[in-house]
């Protein structure tokens, strides 16, 4: 049975985070801890959003790191009840959105926070006690803000995901503002997260053609403005449209994801230093080849209506339209300018096999469909 779901109230536009204290009254937060990174610091961003809460005793927590980790969430969950915080803004990408989700299970639940990842059962064990969130995201990526799931490396190194309703936050703030000074590279690397988003959701085999409309035409509206945004910066049509795609790939995913996810998210854990975005850009095409011999994707002529949105003559002509765009973009050529060594191929694709992401997948990948993938994607 299809389960679809869309909870999620956003302000979208540019300016919106001038909401964020109306927002914070409508929700109840009276005393927010604000979780973001230093880089979201120094670029001024943080003061907008501080800016934006006057008459609110406010907290702060600016430490989170590129890829969140347990440590990062034991830390601002100490600012948390240091500052008998009642609520959590997150200001910042997917990174510090996903380490305020942390926070609202953490600050509100015991025992140690992998007792709560989606592989170890953990999903039902997230209750309405998780401290209600608003999110801001000041990169155009991961979604997060529209989004049950939360992606944390946990102590033992794993990369794994939480995914509840209960920490969906309460109000998302999309203000493309916000992403103006976003550097070229940092552009590119969450633009492509937010394409991959929207086509590996759209190719799961899963029933729920809401999501299946909204991830095609973010996926139409991503990859006809990436290059632009990347460009210039300050290109505000650009900007607005690749946040919409990103807060849309979001929306879609719900559906599921797949391997692309799988082998990102299994990387990330073993060489965190690796950005999440630019490692989906990697595996794409790889995947899309994998893929199309997948029944629901012929059947459904999945790959030949993402090459419409995209503007390339055939399904066929997908893996090397990505890998040009890529290209055009600056991106790595492959994992081997990333760094990626063969050697690590085994725990990769250990990890890919239990990733929440590998079941979703249109056809489901063994090791050996993985270490192809990998080799591809070198």
């Amino acid at each position: 049975m299809a389960f679809i779901y869309y909870v999620t109230q956003i302000q979208f536009d540019f300016g919106a985070v001038q909401l964020l204290k109306q927002e914070c009254e409508r929700i109840g937060i009276t005393r927010p801890l604000v979780v973001t990174d230093p880089g979201v610091k120094a670029a001024g961003v943080l003061q907008k959003a501080l800016d934006a809460l006057p008459g609110l005793t406010v907290a702060v927590f600016d430490q989170t790191p590129s890829n969140p980790t347990e440590a990062a969430v034991r830390a601002a969950v100490q600012a948390y009840r240091t500052g008998r915080c009642d609520g959590l803004i997150a200001v910042g990408g997917g990174s510090a959105i996903d380490c305020a989700k942390g926070v609202a299970i953490a600050a509100t639940h015991e025992g140690p926070l992998t007792h709560y990842a989606t592989i170890e059962g953990g999903s039902p064990r997230i209750t309405d006690k998780a401290a209600p969130l608003i999110a801001v995201p000041t990169t155009s990526g991961t979604g997060s803000e529209v989004a049950r799931g939360a992606i944390i490396i946990v102590d033992d190194h794993r990369k794994l995901g939480f995914h509840s309703w209960n920490i969906v936050p309460k109000a998302a703030i999309c203000d493309p503002d916000l992403t103006l000074g976003l550097p070229p590279m940092l552009t590119a690397a969450t633009g492509m997260d937010a394409i991959a988003h929207c086509m590996e959701t759209f190719m799961s085999a899963a029933f729920n053609p809401p999501a299946d409309g909204i991830g095609l035409d973010g996926l139409e509206r991503g990859w006809s403005h990436i290059e632009r945004a990347t460009r210039n910066g300050s290109d505000r049509e650009a900007r607005l449209n690749l946040m919409s795609a990103s807060m849309q790939g979001a929306m879609a995913f719900q559906k599921g994801l797949g391997c692309v996810h799988s082998l990102s998210h299994s990387l990330g854990g073993i060489d965190p230093r690796l950005h999440h975005g630019t490692l989906n850009a990697m595996f794409l095409p790889a995947v899309v080849r994998f893929n199309a011999q997948a029944e629901s994707v012929r059947k459904d002529r999945r790959l030949e209506r993402m090459a419409r949105a995209m503007g390339l003559p055939s399904a066929e002509a997908i893996p090397d339209g990505i890998k040009e765009m890529n290209a055009r973009l600056g991106l790595p050529k492959g994992l081997a300018a990333m760094g990626v060594q063969r050697d690590w191929f085994d725990k990769i694709i250990d990890n890919a096999l239990a990733d929440h992401c590998h079941k979703t997948n249109p056809r489901i990948a063994s090791r050996e469909d993985y270490r192809e993938m990998l080799d591809a994607s070198m």
